[in-house]
C-alpha cells in the first residue's frame, strides 16, 4: 500500500510517500516540500499548492492519504491563510485519491513516539530510525509529513475511526466522501458527453 502524508501549510507544504507491505513494514520512496514564495498573491499561492499536491498524487498513486488536523493558537492571520492552503489540499486529494484521514498532532506523536507531548527533535528521531534512514529528513516539514504517513500506516486497522468522512469525528454528515464525490463527477461528466 502507498500512504502519501501531507503536513498543510501556505509557504511549506511537506509530503512523504511510503509503502507499506503485507508484515505492516513501511519504506520510504520519497519525501519533501512543495514551496510558495511569499511575494506572490494568495490565490497564486493556492494555486501552486493545488499543482503540486495533483502532481505527487499523480506521480505515486497513494491509495490513502493522511493529513495533520490543523491546530493553531496563537497567529490567526495564519492560521487563517495556513486553513486555506489546508482546504485546497484537502480538495486536490479527494479529487484523485477519495480516501482521506486526519490525524491531530498529539495523535501523531503518540503513534510514533508512546508520549503525546514528544518534542520536534523526538519526532524527527523516531521518523529516520522507523524508516531506517541514515539521517533526518530535511526540511522539518517533510519530517513531519513522514511521520503523518507513519501514524496511519500504524493506526490504519482502525482507519474509520480518523477518515475525513467519520459522522463521529465531524458532529455531523457534512464530509463527502470519496465514493459520492466520485459518483457525482461522473454524473456531472455524462451530463456533459465529456467521457474520459
Amino acid at each position: 500500500m502507498i500512504i502519501l502524508g501531507i503536513d498543510p501549510g501556505i509557504a511549506t507544504m511537506g509530503y512523504g510517500v511510503l509503502e507499506k507491505d503485507g508484515n505492516g513494514n513501511c519504506r520510504a520512496v520519497d519525501y519533501g516540500v512543495v514551496v510558495t514564495p511569499k511575494e506572490e498573491t494568495l490565490p497564486v499561492r493556492l494555486a501552486m499548492l493545488e499543482e503540486g499536491v495533483n502532481k505527487i498524487i499523480d506521480r505515486f498513486s497513494p491509495e490513502e492519504v493522511a493529513l495533520e488536523e490543523l491546530f493553531f493558537t496563537k497567529n490567526i492571520t495564519t492560521g487563517i491563510a495556513v486553513a486555506q492552503a489546508r482546504g485546497v489540499t484537502l480538495l486536490a486529494c479527494v479529487k484523485k485519491c477519495g480516501r482521506l484521514y486526519e490525524y491531530t498532532p498529539m495523535q501523531i506523536k503518540q503513534a510514533l513516539t508512546g508520549y503525546g507531548k514528544a518534542d520536534k527533535k523526538q519526532m524527527q528521531q523516531v521518523v529516520a530510525s522507523l524508516l531506517r534512514l541514515k539521517s533526518i529528513p530535511r526540511p522539518d516539514d517533510a519530517a513531519d509529513a513522514l511521520g503523518i504517513a507513519l501514524c496511519h500506516a500504524f493506526t490504519s486497522r482502525f482507519g474509520t475511526l480518523f477518515s475525513v468522512e467519520n459522522s463521529t469525528r465531524t458532529k455531523g454528515k457534512n464530509a463527502v466522501t470519496g465514493s459520492y464525490f466520485k459518483s457525482a463527477m461522473e454524473l456531472e461528466q455524462r451530463v456533459r458527453g465529456d467521457k474520459r
